[in-house]
């Protein structure tokens, strides 16, 4: 039972610093990305590839992080260019084309074999039957930092100019800000959290599959934010835990029900629905999304 439940944390804790990478994005920016699970796949590939190549766990996610936020420079660069749904059709065709790189590119990727036995933080120093709490404590220690200073960043004047471009554009280049640059920072950070979130999710998965990395993954992480609040780290964080609670849900239904995995899926899908539809009714921003908040008056 202690298994199963850290398990469940450490899905919750992955979506979570993945989702707030989004939450950065769209949350405090405005921007429509309905690709950020390409950045979680660099993530996850660059780590154990180059752990596989002997360059230490640690160097490795830093790496990947570093990459992801390239990618997201990258993407940027041209994309943010783009109308809101113009940016969120490119964003998923990237996020579709670097799936389809991982997958084809066997070389490099090893395709659609896969990616197995590559080296797993501190397994070696500890009992592999430890490793899921060893995975937990590094995962909750890089959510916390995270969380510290994406609240940093969002509460100083630079978030603050952030907020500004999301409500009104126009306003804020009228005020003399470089809108595309601060757009552009945003979006790589992001990217570079997702980076992050992949590095765990490998780790987690302990084999690494193209599969992986659907685009299903990141509607999972919008339905994060959106339960959450946009604009709430802290809510997206609650969002993650709400959204999991969905996946512990197999061990209290009856027998019959968790028996038939086609039939839970199908409750799992109709328990989010309702969720977001009562959200929507009753609390369109969210938990703990602030729907008057003032953006240049904080």
């Amino acid at each position: 039972m202690i298994e199963y439940i850290a398990t469940l944390l450490i899905n919750a804790a992955i979506f979570a610093l993945f989702s707030l990478g989004l939450n950065l994005q769209w949350g405090f920016t405005g921007l429509v990305n309905f690709g950020h699970v390409a950045f979680m796949t660099i993530g996850a590939y660059t780590t154990v590839l180059l752990s596989l190549n002997g360059v230490p766990w640690g160097l490795a996610f830093l790496i990947a992080s570093a990459i992801a936020g390239l990618l997201g420079v990258v993407i940027g660069s041209t994309a943010l260019k783009l109308r809101e749904d113009y940016l969120g059709i490119v964003t998923i065709g990237v996020s579709e084309m670097v799936r389809l790189v991982v997958n084809n590119e066997a070389w490099l990727t090893r395709g659609t074999g896969g990616v197995q036995d590559f080296p797993l933080p501190l397994v070696n120093l500890l009992d592999r039957q430890y490793y899921s709490y060893v995975l937990l404590i590094l995962l909750l220690i890089t959510v916390g930092i995270v969380y510290w200073r994406l609240q940093w960043l969002v509460r100083s004047p630079w978030g603050r100019v952030l907020k500004a471009i999301r409500e009104d554009e126009e306003v804020a280049k009228a005020l003399g800000k470089d809108v595309f640059g601060y757009k552009l920072q945003a979006f790589a950070i992001g990217g570079a959290i997702g980076g992050m979130a992949g590095a765990f999710y490998a780790w987690q998965l302990t084999t690494v599959y193209p599969d992986n990395f659907v685009p299903l993954i990141t509607f999972q992480a919008w339905t994060i934010v959106t339960i959450g609040g946009a604009g709430s780290n802290l809510g997206v964080i609650i969002g993650a835990i709400v959204f999991q609670f969905y996946n512990a849900l197999p061990r209290f239904l009856p027998e019959q029900i968790r028996a038939d995995g086609g039939r839970f899926e199908a409750i799992q899908l109709i328990l989010i629905g309702l969720t977001l539809i009562l959200l929507m009714l009753w609390r369109p921003q969210g938990i703990l999304g602030n729907k008057k908040e003032l953006t240049l008056n904080r």
